[in-house]
């Protein structure tokens, strides 16, 4: 069983810790955020993607095919 990663900022961390060495919470239940923000990636371009328009899409391709084929 693996136990849930902890926070990487380190306000949140001292929280945790003053959350568990006061018996507010166990060790092993660290809450987990799952809205879209902390999803990154994920979610976010497809977001992005459906409210562009057709046009705006293929000026975006345009602009990623000729930064991709640029000659240095």
């Amino acid at each position: 069983m693996s136990r849930a990663k902890r926070p990487r900022d380190p306000n949140q961390l001292a929280k945790l810790v003053v959350n568990i060495a006061t018996n507010q919470q166990k060790d092993g239940d660290i809450e987990t955020d799952t809205s879209a923000q902390s999803q990154g990636g994920k979610r976010g371009g497809a977001a992005r993607a459906a409210s562009l328009t057709p046009e705006q899409r293929e000026d975006n391709a345009r602009l990623a095919a000729e930064a991709r084929w640029k000659k240095d």
